[in-house]
């Protein structure tokens, strides 16, 4: 079994799903994604990278000198790409389990719906990008 990912480590990758970015880019976009939550500080921000890729979820693919300073370029790797996904379809369960138990204390319908190619299957999201998983019985 994988352990869970932190929420920062999620938005960083989440952030890099698009196109390769450097470090104040992917602070903002992660920022974004966050609606504000995850807005991790440089030094945090360069050791996350710094960790991501010697597990092989970024790599640098550019860099470039700014004012005098070397600006590196991050993007995700398929690795990556896959454990962002593994853990957007785990949350999305997980949040699918308390919203069935909430609704069914409430007096609500029973069932539980689960995400289609769940963590228990594999690392990808059958259907789904890794933020709008596929619920099994809910909407395409």
């Amino acid at each position: 079994m994988t352990n869970p990912m932190r929420e920062p480590t999620y938005f960083i990758l989440a952030a890099l799903q698009d196109e390769p970015l450097h470090g104040y880019a992917i602070i903002k976009r992660a920022g974004e994604l966050s609606h504000g939550r995850v807005k991790p500080a440089t030094g945090t921000l360069y050791t996350a990278l710094e960790r991501l890729a010697g597990e092989g979820f970024v790599r640098v693919v550019k860099e470039e000198t700014v004012n005098g300073r070397v600006r590196r370029y991050y993007a995700l790797t398929d690795d990556g790409l896959a454990a962002l996904r593994f853990e957007a379809v785990r949350l999305a369960e997980a949040a699918s389990v308390v919203t069935a138990w909430s609704l069914r204390v409430a007096g609500g319908p029973a069932s539980t719906p689960r995400v289609a190619g769940g963590p228990a299957s594999a690392p990808r999201v059958a259907g789904g990008s890794a933020f709008t998983p596929r619920v099994a019985g809910g909407p395409a």
